[in-house]
């Protein structure tokens, strides 16, 4: 591990912190029971959406430090190409001296530290594309902590909540496998906004002018997309804007079928709804989310429900067919505010 991702490592565990229930006989027994649920899940994912996932997906629990360190060791063989490019050009200009280089990766990292610690505290289940090896993944994580935190302090039944939230994971899958070119162009978008992280002459003017624009506009002076959409290029934010459509239809998606399916087969199912809808929108971690980004993620689940919700209203569930058809059949941002302008064009 390099020392900027030592750094950061360093940081999301303590802010990751431990808990009483880490190495426990009930971490076990959630493994088992948690396999159980997946393969289940995936049973009934397919039959409600028709997109066909091979075998099963390996299945991992892991602590806090533990989904830190894949999350660290997944970004950085995504992002190492673009330092890369970005340390030989601010060389080439003489932009920056060696030392503000390294004192600028300290800060990013001890940034994307502090973020990933405070995130393995409330992640539950992530489906994992890409592997901490940087190869193409086919495995689901869950925070076992976690978990089981939240079902004891809001009383859920375990064997319904470890179901949910495998139904969830499993969407998520079946988006991935069961779509054959979706793991490449999500990972191909991945790509493309990374190399557009490049110095931009001019920058910091454009910044500025486009703050004092805000201002006067009475416009936020940081938007959904955090402090990431306000530094990035024009280029940038296109990428960035087909990025957020395709991650609203898939959390969408995702969110509807979870919910179709616990509605008609778990009890507890409305309360569990319930609590995790109030816990995306607790206004304690408001201003983090806006600064970070994470806003327009907690808003992908809000805006791809309801795009996902007219468009069966409208034509259909079979309707949704389309936008699993080719890259090209993706609703843009646009039409994911106005799904008759999709259907329209897809039709």
């Amino acid at each position: 591990m390099t020392a900027p991702s030592a750094l950061a490592g360093r940081l999301a565990a303590r802010v990751a912190g431990s808990h009483p229930l880490a190495s426990t006989y009930v971490i076990d027994h959630l493994a088992e029971e948690m396999v159980d649920a997946t393969a289940r899940a995936s049973t009934m994912v397919t039959e409600a959406t028709r997109l066909h996932a091979p075998a099963a997906a390996e299945v991992n629990i892991v602590d806090r430090a533990q989904w830190v360190q894949r999350n660290l060791a997944a970004f950085s063989h995504m992002l190492e190409p673009a330092e890369r490019r970005i340390a030989e050009r601010l060389e080439a200009t003489g932009a920056i001296g060696s030392a503000t280089a390294a004192l600028a990766r300290q800060v990013v990292s001890a940034e994307t530290g502090l973020l990933l610690g405070f995130l393995s505290r409330r992640v539950l289940g992530q489906y994992e594309l890409v592997l901490p090896t940087g190869d193409r993944g086919d495995s689901v994580a869950y925070v076992g902590v976690n978990l089981i935190d939240l079902e004891r302090r809001n009383h859920f039944r375990p064997s319904e909540f470890r179901l949910w939230v495998a139904l969830h994971e499993m969407a998520h899958r079946a988006q991935f496998v069961g779509v054959d070119w979706m793991a490449s162009h999500f990972l191909s978008l991945v790509e493309k906004l990374v190399s557009q992280a490049v110095p931009e002459p001019g920058r910091l003017a454009r910044v500025v002018r486009e703050v004092i624009d805000a201002r006067a506009d009475d416009r936020p002076l940081i938007d959904e997309r955090g402090l990431l959409g306000l530094l990035a290029s024009p280029e940038q934010r296109e990428t960035l804007d087909r990025v957020q459509a395709l991650m609203s239809l898939l959390e969408g998606h995702g969110h509807v079928v979870m919910d179709r399916i616990g509605a008609g087969l778990l009890r507890g199912h409305a309360r569990m709804s319930r609590v995790l809808k109030a816990r995306r929108s607790d206004p304690r971690t408001q201003f983090l989310f806006r600064l970070t980004g994470l806003e327009m993620k907690m808003r992908q689940y809000e805006m791809g429900e309801a795009f996902i919700l007219e468009v069966e209203r409208r034509a259909g569930w079979e309707a949704l067919d389309a936008a699993w058809s080719s890259p090209d059949a993706l609703p843009t941002l646009e039409e994911i505010a106005d799904p008759p302008r999709w259907l329209s064009r897809v039709a």
